[in-house]
């Protein structure tokens, strides 16, 4: 058994068994930079692209993608309005840093994607070739400036190229997606690898949508020389990973790759960190080298499908009721979304504590998030993601939903239904297992729990699949942060529960599905305080 199922198995009980070091206390006055920093590296401020097209974000939601190419001012716009700053966050809620909000030093910025404790530590790189705008050349998007900084000069694409193993063998343009470790475990410690491995899903799931909405298709690998990527980059294996290269089809790019020989050459630019005391944690490391083995041997056609389908069909049965515990439900067809892509990414936010249950969401409105959510669930798009079948399944906890009985439900997406799982209110059990105090959690409309079979795919694809399993719960969570504020309702995901509880709770098979996220939808109190501090 690879280290990944054991590390996996911690994860799951870390409510219970605290993962070590379990005496660790984040020195937050030394905490590094959200973003990487060069401060030698020339720059260049990128452009933004036109408003959303009509019908943008039902199109990125749910497909068909396009096959028109990126241009700049497309490329500039997905950046913005993924990873790139849009706002200040001054709202008045119920998270423990709403004390220091008004602070500059510690304000907090809002962005299109979600990530783990908003700690956002993805680097993102565009390696650059002929067919591009800019001399060729590795640059890294400064988020906080909406600019590029050129790190290399020079056509490096083939190295990119050579380590994707024929993937994308006509394209030279890639954004790169790596992570910086300290940047999420100064504060995560131990559970740092599982969170940011499932940043990258959410990063990959707007991309996904933003594109999809603008006529465009876009795709990522999660398998690749590893190794060969991080010495391009210059990065130091036990301290950063990449984890995942995006090929970016150019408008007007050629129809095959000009350079073939990989040149060899790495980054030498150091970024400059912020903290004194850099700590790195044998947890991390070990899980870290885990996913590396096999990384450029990517898994062989109809394997993940075939793993998938007997692993469903047996834990589903696994956690079917002994006797029947209500009809099924079937949900109205989902209500349209009102906003574009780009204006629903903008209106993201987490809910932090302003849930109400009154009025009640409509059953409309929750098919419509549990469709966005369980659509990402497959990675549509991923090189290595299944065909046929979803990584991850989703329970429902009813609270607040108008013509829905309150009650936990399993979640058929195929047929809209929801499956009766155990029949009454269970905002009791939803608060007595959350470990933070900034949800009321009863008060929401519907507590969606997002699970998935991880050893099932660990045993299939080896120990990098504990990536392609996150990399899908955190798609999921996107998905439906994106579809929430479209269909006028309030959003909130967390990681801090009691998963062994959920397990037990719903008749999950112990051990072999695995609570992974629960997402929080609903109405919100109206007219709450808040402040518009929008910076584009």
């Amino acid at each position: 058994m690879g280290y990944a199922r054991e590390y996996a198995s911690a994860v799951l009980w870390r409510g219970r068994v605290p993962m070590e070091p379990a005496d660790f206390v984040p020195d937050w006055a030394d905490r590094p930079r959200k973003d990487k920093y060069y401060p030698a590296a020339p720059h260049f401020p990128l452009p933004d692209c036109p408003p959303d097209p009509p019908g943008g974000i039902e199109r990125g939601l749910f497909g068909p993608a396009g096959e028109d190419g990126f241009t700049l001012p497309l490329l500039g716009g997905m950046l913005r309005d993924s990873y790139g700053l849009t706002g200040r966050r001054l709202g008045v809620q119920a998270n423990s840093d709403l004390g220091t909000l008004p602070r500059y030093p510690h304000a907090n910025f809002s962005r299109g994607t979600a990530s783990g404790g908003g700690l956002y530590p993805i680097g993102i790189h565009w390696v650059s070739g002929p067919s591009g705008p800019l001399t060729p050349g590795v640059h890294h998007y400064a988020t906080p400036h909406h600019a590029m900084r050129r790190l290399l000069t020079g056509d490096v694409t083939p190295d990119v190229r050579a380590a994707l193993g024929g993937l994308a063998a006509d394209c030279d343009q890639f954004l790169v997606l790596t992570v910086k470790f300290w940047q999420n475990a100064f504060k995560y410690n131990s559970f740092a690898y599982h969170v940011v491995t499932m940043d990258i899903g959410a990063l990959l799931e707007t991309w996904r949508i933003w594109a999809a909405a603008q006529g465009l298709r876009l795709g990522a690998a999660l398998w690749f020389d590893e190794e060969r990527l991080g010495r391009l980059l210059g990065l130091e294996p036990d301290e950063e990973g990449v984890f995942a290269v995006v090929p970016l089809r150019w408008a007007g790019g050629p129809d095959a790759a000009q350079s073939t020989e990989p040149t060899g050459a790495q980054v030498r630019a150091v970024d400059q960190e912020r903290s004194r005391t850099v700590l790195s944690f044998d947890t991390v490391r070990r899980i870290h080298r885990a996913t590396l083995d096999g990384a450029a041997e990517r898994p062989a056609p109809g394997v993940l499908d075939a793993a998938l389908d007997t692993a469903w069909a047996r834990l589903r049965a696994a956690s079917e009721p002994a006797e029947p515990v209500g009809e099924p439900i079937v949900l109205p067809a989902a209500e349209q979304p009102a906003l574009g892509a780009r204006a629903a990414l903008r209106a993201r936010r987490s809910s932090f504590g302003r849930f109400s249950g009154r009025p009640p969401m409509s059953a409309a409105q929750l098919a419509g998030v549990l469709a966005a959510a369980a659509t990402a669930g497959r990675l549509t798009g991923c090189q290595e993601g299944p065909d046929e079948y979803s990584l991850t399944r989703l329970h429902v906890f009813v609270n607040h939903v108008a013509d829905v009985p309150a009650g936990a439900y399993a979640y058929e997406p195929a047929e809209r239904v929801l499956r009766p799982v155990r029949p009454g209110p269970h905002g009791w059990f939803l608060q007595r297992n959350y470990f933070l105090d900034n949800y009321n959690l009863e008060q929401a409309g519907a507590v969606i729990l997002v699970s998935a079979p991880t050893p099932a795919v660990l045993d299939a694809v080896g120990d990098r699949g504990l990536r392609l399993v996150n990399a899908a719960v955190g798609a999921s969570s996107q998905a439906l942060y994106t579809a929430a504020p479209a269909l006028g309702l309030a959003c909130g995901v967390a990681l801090g529960f009691d998963s062994v509880s959920y397990t037990e709770h719903l008749g999950l098979a112990d051990g072999e599905e695995l609570p992974l996220l629960i997402m929080m939808v609903g109405q919100e109190h109206r007219s709450p305080a808040d402040f518009d501090h929008a910076i584009v």
